[in-house]
Order: structure tokens, then sequence, then C-alpha cells
């Protein structure tokens, strides 16, 4: 389930961004502590998920938050940049494959958007996969173009066209 997080998330919220794992390919530094996460809870649920700039939902499953989707509306509110985190304990059972679909699809077919893109460290096959199995095309590999945790990394780009949605699920949105 996609919700907005509410103050009781903070403590999951902590902990799993605080998980090494998590954390690796992330542009947070692991361990995240609970004040971080109760000032993003607040930041986040004052924020207008419609209005340009970043919002978080939350990924319950179980009545347990797992994990979260971040949406970058751009200022044109066409177009869309996602990213996507899950706590480690579970992973790999299609939590994460299961909420970006969704969001893509309210962001396609719901809000309208045109484009929505993603980007991850090259060194993350299993977030490349994922978006690539959700009809993310690669449009690019930045090598050693980010800063991060004290080495270079390479990023992957990905985009995907509301028209190469709409042919994939057969939506007509």
């Amino acid at each position: 389930m996609l919700r907005p997080f509410t103050a009781a998330d903070a403590p999951a919220f902590a902990a799993y961004r605080s998980e090494p794992d998590v954390a690796r390919y992330q542009g947070w530094e692991a361990p995240f502590s609970l004040a971080q996460a109760e000032e993003f809870v607040r930041d986040v649920a004052a924020a207008d998920p419609t209005a340009p700039g970043w919002y978080q939902f939350a990924v319950e499953a179980g009545g347990v938050l797992v994990g979260d989707v971040g949406v970058g509306l751009h200022e044109n509110r066409r177009q869309a940049d996602i990213g996507y985190t899950l706590a480690t304990a579970h992973q790999g059972r299609g939590y994460a494959a299961e909420a970006v679909r969704r969001v893509v699809a309210y962001l396609f077919e719901v809000r309208g958007l045109h484009r929505v893109a993603a980007e991850c460290d090259a060194r993350n096959v299993r977030s490349a996969r994922l978006l690539t199995r959700l009809g993310f095309r690669q449009e690019g590999h930045r090598v050693q173009s980010t800063w991060a945790k004290g080495e270079w990394t390479d990023d992957l780009l990905f985009g995907l066209l509301a028209t190469e949605w709409r042919t994939a699920t057969g939506s007509r949105g």
C-alpha cells in the first residue's frame, strides 16, 4: 500500500535507512538518526504531492513500513524523477516493483505526465533490473560522474514516456 508518511513511521524509517546495504547507493549516510527521520517525516507530511519538488510515499506491507518511493515533480508539471528505497528484510518479495509500478501508473494515468526518469549507481544491478522490468529504457551511462561516500561512481540514466507506458500496459490514459 502507498500512503502518506505519519509521525509514527519515523522509527521504522530511521531503522531501514540506517542499514548499510540500504544506504550504500543512496545519498545519505548510515546510521540515519531518529531525529533525522522525525524531521523528514514532518517535512514530507507538510508537502503537497501535486506541487513541484520532491514528495515521498510510504510503502506499507502487512501494516509495516517497508520502504518509500520518492517523486521529484519538475516545475513544468509534465515530467518527474523517481527514486525508491526498501528495507533489506523486505527485498526480493516484489514490493519495490509493485510500489514503483503504482507510482508510475499514477503519474501517467492520473496526473497526465509526459515522462518519468530515474537514475541509479551503476553498481546497483538490482535497481537497474527493476527499472528495465518496468519498461524504463537505459538512456545513458555517466562515467565517474558522482562523488559519493569517498569515491567516484558511475550513474545509469533511465527514462519512460507516457506513450511507452500506455503501449506496454494497454492503457488509454
